[in-house]
């Protein structure tokens, strides 16, 4: 199983941007459909971004879609997720997520579906 650790969660007040990353222990490109999620209090997991291991993606939360910027570098050791104009609604404690599954995109969507999960790090969108 992979190892993924997530960092670059912080407070930002509204407007404002954070980088995420989740660091995995290995490649991921060809090899794991990762994906980004985050909880808020009270709330249900839900999904915010993923990247298809067959290829295929980002796509994107409607909540987050032209906002948000997944990304990874070649070998996918090194995972992202680019927060622009953030809101208060944004806060949640963010997750990165690995699964070996070829899923389809609406499968993604799903936390059921990955394998392997980081240990979250808090966003806090706030004046």
């Amino acid at each position: 199983q992979v190892q993924l650790v997530e960092s670059g969660g912080g407070l930002v007040q509204p407007g404002g941007s954070l980088r995420l990353s989740c660091a995995a222990s290995t490649r991921t490109t060809g090899t794991y459909t990762v994906g980004w999620f985050r909880q808020a209090p009270g709330k249900e997991r839900e999904f915010v971004a993923a990247i298809k291991r067959q290829g295929g993606g980002p796509f994107y939360a409607n909540s987050v879609k032209g906002r948000f910027t997944m990304s990874r570098d070649g070998a996918g050791n090194a995972v992202f997720l680019q927060m622009n104009n953030l809101k208060p609604e944004d806060t949640a404690v963010y997750y990165c997520a690995a699964s070996t599954g070829y899923l389809i995109t609406s499968s993604a969507w799903s936390p059921g579906n990955y394998d392997s999960w980081g240990q979250g790090t808090q966003v806090t969108v706030s004046s």
